[in-house]
């Protein structure tokens, strides 16, 4: 909630001119009975026709001064809120953008972006709501109340007034503390629902090949069905609140008609006064409905606030400890007795890692599928900490960078080959902002993109699709490669980027990339021992550990793991 009030502090204008305004409009239509009161006991009684006249002119000004009110109450409301939202939903999505990967881990995907639609609209007509009816109804109960006693010099009937509305306010607040939680669940079930609807979206394709979209439909529908009974029962909670208020604000008023008539009898009451009386229970029936209304969308706003709340409460990054001054060193990149243990897994994923590498070395990292190659490198750029030991880069701790300055030393190529809508240009742009034509030109001759994208209208202007669909897989890992190369950075990591490109184009990559300016260190991550045989040092991973380091003649003869991955490759298997 901290980061609600926080924008809406940027609104007190708004915040103050909205219920003011239906403070007004609710002066105004607590003034409407008496008026009619008057019409009845003097203009009608006594026949006086002008009278009459003059009591429907002021209901018609007054009528029209309350729409004025209302209008003027919803402007500023609808400011505060649509603003208050636009400031929250550029927060959680900077926050997000710089979480780290292990909290992003813990989240979820489908879960950010439950908490950036859904939960932040609801927080939108929660503050909307708020402002706008939320202090407006109780000032007419109270109001109405209050009017009642004038009315009523006899004290018999306006007591009825001061039994309803805590009866009222009881039932109210009974049912906003048992609805909180259970729309915490109906928002965690939607989660699921979005989570299935975004995995089956991902993967349509493969869903559609293995005839699996009718196991797929009944999964998604047991997820749905099971935010449906979530979403019936707290709505069967929150439901509760109109009959019940309904119930005892009639009863209220056959009290008081009941009572009224009596007084009537007796002399002590007018009919206008039954009538004013009457009108005034009324008014609360109608405020109370439009604020049970309002509390069962608070209550959704609230629970949806407390989960945006509890995203922007983690640490954005990592702990950076103080800074130091960059060695010289001869060393690139040095894990020392380095282990990995991801939060909630039992198990290290790596183990005692220990080795270093030179500036300008090439390095290769191959082992079975998770082994750990990639959370070996993803240390590297600290996307994630070492549980123990520590990761140096050019002599000097990872933790002891701050996150910018230690990113801009390493260009990385992911498994994933991601590319973003604009063209060819903006995403190579996102390696160096202001590269030039001959630098974007020269990194796509390296990564042997060049051909192609010759052959694109616009060349390097050619669009680029939403994840880069209108290029082959082969053509979105050259493309993310050039990215990486246009950075110029002293350290690049390829995460087995070029798994779609044929064994030709793959050997003129590695030859490229050798003859780079600068002499970078380069780490590639394969499966295939072809991909890393020329590798200044290769590094072989078995079941989070090291089991080999060295020359592919040298690990041929001396490291059983790497052996086994050569032959089955090369003897009676892929050629």
């Amino acid at each position: 909630m901290k980061a609600v009030f926080k924008y809406l502090k940027n609104y007190k204008l708004e915040c103050v001119m909205a219920p003011l305004f239906k403070l007004l409009e609710a002066c105004f239509d607590l003034l409407v009975p008496i008026v009619v009161k008057m019409i009845m006991d003097v203009g009608i009684k006594n026949g006086d026709r002008g009278y009459i006249i003059n009591g429907c002119l002021i209901l018609v000004a007054l009528g029209i001064i309350g729409l004025t009110c209302a209008i003027v109450a919803q402007y500023f409301a609808a400011k505060a809120a649509v603003g208050t939202s636009t400031g929250l939903r550029h927060t959680l999505f900077a926050h997000l953008q710089r979480l780290s990967y292990s909290n992003s881990d813990k989240l979820g995907k489908s879960s950010m972006i439950t908490r950036m639609t859904s939960d932040i609209n609801q927080v939108q007509s929660g503050v909307n709501m708020f402002l706008r009816l939320f202090l407006r109804s109780p000032i007419i109960v109270f109001g109405a109340m209050i009017m009642a006693f004038v009315i009523d010099k006899s004290n018999r009937v306006a007591p009825i007034f001061a039994i309803v509305i805590p009866a009222l306010a009881l039932v109210v607040f009974t049912i906003i503390l048992a609805g909180i939680p259970l729309f915490k669940k109906v928002q965690q079930k939607l989660d699921k629902v979005t989570s299935k609807t975004r995995e089956n979206l991902g993967g349509v394709r493969v869903i559609r090949a293995f005839n699996m979209e009718g196991s797929e439909t009944e999964e998604f529908s047991r997820a749905n069905h099971s935010h449906t009974a979530s979403q019936r029962f707290a709505g069967m909670i929150t439901a509760l609140m109109n009959p019940m208020t309904y119930v005892i604000v009639n009863i209220g008023i056959i009290a008081v008609v009941y009572f009224s008539a009596i007084e009537i009898d007796s002399g002590n009451m007018t009919q206008g006064d039954l009538f004013a009386t009457y009108n005034y229970m009324s008014q609360i029936l109608v405020e109370l409905v439009k604020l049970a209304n309002t509390i069962v969308l608070m209550t959704k706003s609230i629970a949806c606030a407390h989960r945006i709340q509890s995203v922007l409460d983690m640490p954005e990054g990592m702990e950076t400890a103080e800074a130091t001054e960059e060695r010289s060193c001869d060393f690139a990149v040095e894990f020392k007795n380095v282990t990995l243990n991801y939060s909630g897994e039992g198990e290290p994923t790596l183990e005692k890692v220990d080795f270093d590498v030179k500036r300008g070395e090439t390095v290769g990292i191959i082992g079975g599928t998770g082994s750990g190659k990639t959370s070996l490198v993803n240390m590297i750029p600290r996307f994630y900490d070492a549980t123990e030991g520590e990761v140096r880069v050019f002599g000097k701790n990872v933790k002891e960078y701050q996150t910018e300055e230690l990113r801009e030393k390493i260009a990385v190529v992911p498994q994933k080959a991601v590319l973003f809508k604009g063209s060819i240009r903006s995403n190579l742009l996102w390696g160096k902002e202001n590269a030039t034509d001959e630098e974007i030109n020269r990194a796509l001759e390296v990564a042997q993109a060049a051909d192609f994208v010759a052959e694109k209208d616009g060349r390097i202007d050619a669009p680029v699709e939403q994840f880069g669909r209108n290029f082959s897989g082969g053509q979105r890992q050259r493309l993310t490669i050039a990215r990486a190369i246009v950075k110029n950075a002293p350290i690049i990591i390829l995460d087995d980027s070029a798994s779609a490109l044929d064994f030709a184009t793959e050997a003129k990559l590695r030859h490229a990339l050798k003859e780079l300016d600068g002499n970078p260190t380069v780490f590639i991550i394969s499966q295939r021992t072809s991909s890393i045989s020329h590798a200044d040092k290769i590094v072989v991973l078995d079941d989070g550990a090291v089991v080999g380091i060295g020359k592919h003649d040298e690990l041929l003869a001396s490291c059983s793991v790497y052996r086994e991955i050569y032959e089955s490759q090369f003897k009676g298997g892929e050629q």
